[in-house]
């Protein structure tokens, strides 16, 4: 048989068949596999051999929101009848480059380094990506639909700490990333953009974006073999805001079905001003904020491309003009005219930043409020915090007298990729704490005022507060609220001392993968290897158990994980877990 007429049967066939295709004397097999969605047909890859899953990625579950559509609520997208392939990641949306990535290649590589500050990614870009456990199973299973952090304004889908195989066949579930609109593009409040329609209106687009994408998956997920009414929502970091916002959405808590029944939320909270105790860092912030900074977007753009001379000229501007043409000139800009006036404008102004905005409709005007009442999706939650949090954002010890009053970091971040992309784990070290953290700070571990003290004074003001917040407030409502605190800090030196068990760092545990990434290089050592690795599937395990049963218990624990205010402690040495409850 040709391998032509090979390709074609290979497009025929559905459900768990295989095909074995060759190109010349250069023998390429490929094993695939086709399923049928509300859009279309899609045909995603067979890698049951090597990961033990089936996976689809790069599916669209929302329109481009380009044109006309950028700044709308998400629509379906086109319908297809010809097979679609689904086997690449789509790219990333758009964002400034960062740290984390995605560089030029939508996956962690060198020009994460030479991209810091550019323009990366598409506005196209709503699309999610599904991992199937390859093994036989009698029933459908739970979904975990995953949402990636990065403060709102950067982060993708294709990150490979994401890659849900691992996960997915560990905890037998079916696991779904899924990519939102970043930064401006996913949460803007503007006068000119408003169209009558409460969730458009919001300017919670990011949001909505997950919320379709969550009726994707109650459409389309039983054609992956996973259980519509079994729907776990799972996020990190930001996208541990956007979970909790979601979970307490006025336009969600009374929706029925629900479009998730649990929450898995890592390092993340909820809380306004209103709900902390005095010093406390909010993440919600009034919407007279968020409105102000729509505004800023708009005045700044028309100073930015020589329509106004200054913000006087540019308010007298916009006053004379109709909302609808000042719509259709932010809607014309650029993605990079966009975000370089963000980037060179609003943050020497302080009008940067993203974040859930708290409209009454799509997000709570005060979210902790709306839980206390009984106002949000009811389902289990287990919330999950790295003891070192803060060792991530150590700049931010600048910020007041109480926390040093100076940043907690020497090099930039440029150097930080330097170091951590090209690092060899098994020789000596060639960096030192003296070289990354700023005298008045060391030693590190000097009570009060070493690194350590100071950066659990910010912690306890920031993760502690919106923790302790949001868990509390569930608490109120209901029992079934469990949460664990990360404390692996076996880095080899000196980066035991420099990040520690730091914010998202036991996220490649809670996905089984210690490949490359930006911290693999200076974390993982054949010697840690085994306590990491075993640390890694009794957390995998608790996962899956909590996306089955809504408990996190599991025999592997060696303990019984109580419910907060307890916490259990996920640790391990070099060779073997240490797993208790605190």
């Amino acid at each position: 048989m040709s391998t032509l007429r090979t390709s074609a049967l290979c497009l025929l066939l559905a459900g768990l068949a295989g095909c074995a295709t060759t190109s010349g004397d250069a023998p390429v097999t490929q094993r695939v596999t086709q399923r049928n969605t509300t859009h279309g047909p899609v045909l995603g890859i067979d890698d049951a051999q090597a990961t033990g899953t089936y996976q689809w990625k790069g599916l669209p579950f929302a329109a481009p929101p380009v044109g006309e559509r950028r700044w709308r609520a998400p629509a379906d997208p086109g319908a297809w009848r010809t097979v679609r392939s689904a086997q690449a990641f789509a790219p990333a949306c758009v964002q400034t480059g960062r740290l984390y990535g995605p560089g030029l290649n939508n996956r962690y590589d060198a020009t994460i380094g030479s991209t810091l500050g550019q323009t990366l990614g598409s506005e196209d870009c709503l699309y999610l990506n599904i991992w199937q456990p390859a093994a036989a199973s009698s029933r459908p299973r739970p979904v975990i639909v995953w949402v990636h952090g990065g403060s709102n304004i950067t982060g993708y889908a294709a990150d490979p700490v994401y890659d849900g195989a691992a996960l997915a066949r560990t905890a037998d579930a079916v696991v779904v990333s899924v990519q939102y609109r970043l930064g401006i593009f996913g949460f803007l409040d503007l006068d000119a953009l408003k169209t009558g329609q409460p969730d458009e209106d919001s300017g919670n687009f990011a949001l909505l974006d997950i919320v379709k994408a969550l009726g994707y998956v109650q459409a389309n997920i039983a054609q992956f073999g996973g259980d519509p009414a079994q729907v776990t929502l799972m996020g990190e970091s930001a996208g541990a805001v956007n979970v909790y916002a979601l979970l307490a959405s006025p336009m969600l808590a009374q929706r029925q079905p629900q479009l998730f029944h649990r929450v898995i939320a890592l390092s993340g909270g909820i809380s306004s001003a209103a709900t902390l105790p005095p010093g406390s860092i909010a993440g919600v912030l009034p919407r007279s904020v968020w409105r102000q900074r729509g505004q800023g977007l708009l005045e700044h753009s028309l100073i930015a491309e020589g329509s106004a001379k200054d913000e006087a000229a540019a308010k007298a501007t916009v006053a004379s003009r109709q909302p609808q043409d000042l719509a259709k000139y932010l809607r014309t800009r650029s993605a990079d005219e966009l975000l370089t006036t963000v980037q060179k404008r609003l943050v020497p102004a302080r009008l940067a930043g993203s974040n859930p905005i708290p409209d009454g409709h799509v997000v709570a005007a005060d979210p902790i409020a709306a839980i206390r009442a009984g106002r949000y999706v009811k389902g289990p939650v287990l919330a999950g915090n790295t003891r070192d949090e803060t060792k991530l954002f150590p700049t931010l010890l600048a910020i007041r007298p109480s926390l040093g009053g100076v940043s907690g970091r020497l090099i930039d971040d440029a150097a930080v990729f330097r170091i951590a992309h090209t690092y060899d784990p098994e020789a000596a070290p060639t960096t030192r704490v003296e070289d990354w953290i700023p005298k008045s700070l060391l030693p590190t571990d000097a009570p009060g005022t070493g690194f350590d003290a100071r950066s659990r004074e910010l912690d306890r003001i920031w993760f502690g507060a919106i923790r302790d917040d949001v868990l509390g407030a569930l608490r109120s409502q209901q029992p079934q609220v469990w949460h664990y605190r990360f404390d692996w800090d076996e880095l080899p030196a000196p980066f035991d001392q420099i990040f520690g068990a730091a914010h998202a760092f036991d996220l490649p545990f809670v996905f089984g993968n210690f490949g490359p990434s930006l911290f693999a290089n200076i974390s993982y050592t054949r010697a840690n290897r085994p306590g990491r690795e075993a640390l890694s599937m009794a957390m995998m395990k608790s996962l899956g158990a909590f996306a089955h049963h809504g408990d996190p218990n599991h025999p592997g624990l060696g303990t019984t994980w109580p419910q907060w205010p307890a916490s259990l402690v996920f640790d391990a040495d070099r060779q073997r877990t240490r797993i208790g409850v605190k």
